[in-house]
């Protein structure tokens, strides 16, 4: 089974290159506000604790799908 390489590596400023992008900025902002969310009002952590786990988790997330969106 062979790759098309056409879809291997998409250049700066190429459409797929920002689909790509923007995966990766609602991925990590969905999973910083669903922590940020839980830690605030289901776990009733402070406010600074809430940021810093919604950054961390966000960071974490747009990791993911970086490594995700280069398979």
């Amino acid at each position: 089974m062979k790759r098309d390489h056409g879809l291997q590596a998409a250049g700066p400023g190429s459409v797929r290159a920002m689909k790509n992008w923007r995966y990766m900025a609602l991925h990590a902002a969905a999973a910083a506000a669903f922590i940020f969310l839980l830690q605030r009002y289901a776990l009733s952590a402070t406010l600074e604790s809430s940021l810093l786990w919604a950054l961390t988790f966000g960071g974490c997330a747009a990791g993911l799908a970086y490594m995700q969106s280069n398979r």
